[in-house]
């Protein structure tokens, strides 16, 4: 065939360049999703697809997706991606706005993601407008779990938790998602779609198209509920399934359009600019004369900060606070900072233990699973934690001696009575402050005048402020009599 005669064709249809060329979830079959044939996710995610290709909105659209059967549509969207937990979807969705205004935020959720664990931030997320737009794809069941009924399984409807039927007195109606958000002020467009023949489709791709506009326009928030089949978990083949949408699924659940506000709508207000962080310590009420003072001098620290921390002991030994006080010095020497607290029920001598970041570079995850310095207070602690450490790092630990079995010869380790070093200073409380005297010490990345201002903030008491400073003191002589102590036996 000639090259003329190919030029003379037009392409009707075409793999939507929203996706990627292919998908890379498996090393075979990369030509095709993981869902099964006759599911809607599939035509959904083209639906989807096209409507951002007609826009030219790729490059700027963020789509969060959370657990459940879409849970892999970023192997599929060749957009900007973000994976959220269970349920979360649109309060993540929400954040991703707010932070990045100029994006298009789409969540895609469904109904066991939306309509039972992640109800509230549906509810609230839409009771706010927040100018996101929302797909929630409804087919009456949980389907990547197995087959257990969801708060919009049918009356009668069987699953694997509802053998006999869904009972309206044991399990409750179900729930009418587009319905609800309708009684809402701030919500823009809500219409309710299905996938049950090509006129239901057709409709489908224009709501979703109309979300999607609604987002380039900046009108506020838009869901589109979408009547899904389920062919594998319903037991059906994918025509059944699709006759069961339109015969049985819309009599529940029916079509139409709940909410639209988009004629006469404008663009909602751009958001105000957040505060400047100097500003931020009199918005809240500390900018008291001691955090002045110690804030008012900053030091640049080293530049190859990378210090992951874990801190671990019981209740009531400071655990918490010494991260605290590490991760607000890192605040007030401008590095990147994280700090996860992790603690049991009980307020004294339950378990305890935080991670803490200190980087020049954005932090990937609060988590600290090979730290490479482990604070340990306590034996258990240390036996816990201690296989973890990174080779090369630190174990500071609180105890006479190292004990035999957690001896390693690629971390550095620093052991000693620090409680009883505590108490001969004043108080066995502040143990916690001079082990974190040491590991600033050893890391030798904070400025003391950082430290300072941290512990004023968080430190209100004049005698256990004098006390901590001076604990924090003898804990960075105490590394140093360590390191001339090794010199000297070399």
């Amino acid at each position: 065939m000639s090259s003329e005669l190919i030029s003379e064709y037009e392409v009707i249809h075409a793999k939507p360049k929203a996706f990627y060329e292919t998908y890379e979830r498996k090393d075979e079959l990369q030509h095709q999703t993981h869902y099964c044939p006759g599911c809607g996710h599939g035509t959904i995610h083209k639906m989807l697809a096209q409507a951002m290709d007609e826009f030219g909105i790729k490059d700027r659209t963020i789509l969060i997706s959370p657990v459940g059967c879409s849970v892999f549509a970023y192997y599929y969207f060749d957009v900007g991606n973000v994976q959220a937990a269970h349920g979360r979807a649109s309060a993540v969705a929400t954040a991703v706005k707010r932070s990045r205004p100029e994006s298009i935020v789409i969540s895609y959720q469904g109904d066991g993601d939306l309509a039972a664990i992640g109800s509230a931030e549906i509810l609230h997320a839409a009771n706010r407008g927040e100018p996101i737009a929302v797909i929630f794809v409804n087919n009456a069941i949980y389907s990547m779990t197995g087959g257990q009924f969801a708060p919009t399984t049918l009356i009668g409807q069987k699953s694997t938790t509802t053998p006999s039927g869904r009972s309206a007195i044991h399990e409750g109606y179900p729930l009418h998602v587009s319905e609800l958000l309708a009684t809402l002020e701030a919500p823009m467009y809500i219409e309710r779609v299905g996938l049950g023949d090509n006129r239901q489709i057709a409709q489908a791709s224009r709501a979703i198209r109309r979300a999607v506009e609604n987002q380039v326009r900046g009108l506020g928030f838009s869901f589109i509920e979408v009547l899904s089949p389920c062919p594998t978990i319903w037991r059906l083949s994918p025509v059944e399934s699709q006759r069961w949408v339109r015969e049985v699924m819309e009599k529940t659940y029916p079509l139409g359009v709940f909410r639209d506000r988009t004629k006469d709508a404008q663009p909602r207000p751009t958001p105000q600019e957040p505060p400047a962080l100097d500003a931020i310590p009199q918005i809240i009420g500390v900018a008291d004369a001691d955090v002045t003072e110690h804030s008012a001098i900053r030091h640049e620290p080293v530049t190859d900060v990378d210090l992951h921390v874990r801190v671990a002991g019981f209740g009531g030994q400071g655990v918490l606070l010494l991260g605290e006080v590490l991760a607000e010095a890192g605040l007030d020497a401008g590095l990147e900072v994280s700090w996860l607290p992790s603690y049991g029920p009980e307020m004294r001598s339950g378990t305890s233990n935080c991670h803490v970041r200190l980087s020049r570079e954005p932090i990937d995850s609060p988590l600290v699973t090979a730290p490479n310095v482990l604070v340990a207070m306590n034996e258990p602690s240390l036996k816990k934690f201690d296989k973890s450490v990174q080779a090369g790092g630190w174990v500071i630990y609180n105890g006479d001696a190292f004990p035999p079995e957690c001896v390693r010869k690629d971390v550095h380790v620093l052991a000693l009575p620090f409680t009883q070093i505590a108490d001969a200073l004043g108080d066995a409380r502040a143990a916690n402050m001079v082990m974190l005297g040491a590991l600033l010490e050893i890391a030798g990345a904070l400025p003391q005048t950082s430290v300072d201002a941290a512990l004023a903030r968080l430190v209100k008491n004049p005698r256990f402020f004098e006390l901590d400073e001076r604990a924090l003191a003898r804990g960075r002589e105490l590394y140093r009599e360590s390191v001339r102590e090794v010199c000297h036996a070399g």
